[in-house]
């Protein structure tokens, strides 16, 4: 028989549910209440049929934050007949896993009532925890529901992919975060409709800007500015631009320095330098920045780019470069962001030119791949006699001894002879040096090297 809560259980739990933060008492109840995520929930899609039908699969929910993981799940436990038992993985372990499968197999044994496991930030388990999973998933004794901010194909192990579904959800739109908003300012019972407020449109509109596609920061900034605008004579808060710049101090932005939207900004700042695009360059740099990323790390990646995009095109590249990077050891932030946003105009407006890069990827797979044959003996140093008897630099001619100090030589082992990996473009500095290989390989007999 299922026990009833006492006076005391049903009062507590309505004092913390009125004391709990807005976005905790507007989370949806219903799917009809959901906002977002139609790709999913809309009429006729595949989630909204699980859900209805009660045919749910084991699954896991991939999503930025604030996207409705949590509040999916909580749906799903309120509209079907299964157990519902959920934990998040910064808190449990292998421990925890097993007392909650023995009691699935205990609901499924004595009540024939299946259990919805849900797993909340599952990449934080281990191998050994998500293996844990496996046997259970398989055999049909839990409903495994996991949640996920990372990319699941690197965070959560193959086998347990492969038995489950993942659903992605999107960061919400603006408009559908406006939605969320005005439900919260009209509710009496769960949102903030008991505080009479005046509040300029532009406000609403700065508060989706901020959210970033996070209902909860969203609604969290809205209830902070709301509580603390005292309200006027006649009990009204009239919250203008002002207000909400006060509570407003620092823009809240999407990004993990360990997880998927590091990559994908970075990414976009190297691309923006490639494409010679200074506007988007600056413009991811400063996301980076105020997001708290490590401006060493993108000094790093500025040096690498200028050796692998610009190479020779721009000898300078490189230089400005490390001076960025030595810049902003000596002065630090704020003002050492300045030389690296310098450095990132210079290299997203200097030519370009791969052929460096592309070289040395030619030469990293000779390397591997084809028999590595001694130093040929006439470009080894003869630092001994006996090395010089066994023939240690015989024949070796002395570039400086030749007319523009050039000689005809062959420096690669036999089986390279005449390999060229090196093909400049013209681009920039390396069409000058285009001139110079195209003159020596002529003498050296190019027309007959392995291109």
């Amino acid at each position: 028989m299922k026990k009833q809560p006492n006076l005391f259980e049903k009062r507590a739990k309505e004092l913390f549910e009125r004391e709990a933060p807005l976005a905790d008492r507007m989370r949806p109840r219903t799917i009809e209440e959901f906002v977002g995520q139609d790709h999913l929930l809309g009429e006729g899609k595949v989630l909204r049929q699980a859900i209805q039908s009660d045919q749910l699969p084991s699954m896991i929910f991939w999503g930025p934050p604030g996207s409705g993981k949590t509040t999916l799940a909580m749906i799903i436990a309120s509209s079907t007949g299964a157990k519902f038992i959920a934990f998040s993985a910064v808190l449990s372990g292998v421990k925890e896993i097993k007392e909650v499968i023995e009691e699935a197999k205990e609901s499924w044994t004595y009540e024939k009532k299946r259990t919805i496991l849900f797993v909340d930030e599952i990449h934080r388990f281990n191998k050994a925890q998500q293996d844990a999973f496996l046997p259970h998933v398989e055999k049909g004794t839990i409903i495994l529901i996991g949640a996920t901010t990372e990319n699941p194909s690197f965070e959560v192990i193959s086998p347990l992919l492969s038995r489950t579904k993942v659903f992605t959800l999107r960061p919400l739109t603006e408009g559908e975060i406006e939605l969320i908003l005005n439900r919260a300012i009209r509710d009496r019972e769960r949102g903030l409709g008991k505080y009479p407020a005046d509040i300029e449109p532009e406000v609403i509109k700065g508060i989706c800007r901020v959210a970033n596609g996070d209902a909860r920061i969203a609604l969290n900034t809205l209830e902070m500015v709301v509580l603390l605008t005292p309200p006027n004579g006649k009990g009204v808060r009239r919250i203008r631009k002002m207000e909400l710049e006060e509570v407003l101090q620092k823009k809240a932005f999407l990004y993990d320095k360990s997880g998927e939207e590091h990559y994908n900004l970075i990414s976009a700042f190297h691309k923006s330098l490639r494409g010679s695009d200074p506007d988007a360059a600056l413009y991811w740099l400063g996301r980076m920045l105020e997001a708290g990323e490590d401006p060493l790390y993108i000094a790093r990646r500025m040096i690498r780019f200028a050796s692998e995009d610009i190479g020779n095109a721009d000898p300078q590249a490189l230089q400005i470069a490390v001076s960025a990077m030595q810049a902003f050891h000596f002065v630090g932030l704020p003002e050492g962001d300045l030389a690296l946003a310098q450095a990132a105009v210079y290299l997203a407006t200097a030519p370009k030119s791969n052929a460096i890069y592309r070289a040395y990827q030619e030469v990293q797979r000779d390397v591997r791949e084809l028999e590595n044959l001694p130093v040929p003996l006439h470009i080894r140093n003869p630092v001994t006699s006996l090395m010089e008897d066994l023939g240690y630099g015989k024949g070796y001619k002395y570039p400086h001894d030749y007319p523009n100090h050039f000689v005809e030589e062959e420096y690669l082992p036999e089986n390279l002879k005449g390999k060229i990996y090196y093909h400049p473009t013209e681009q920039g500095f390396e069409k000058e040096i285009k001139k110079r290989l195209d003159t020596w390989r002529k003498k050296k007999g190019g027309s007959n090297s392995k291109l």
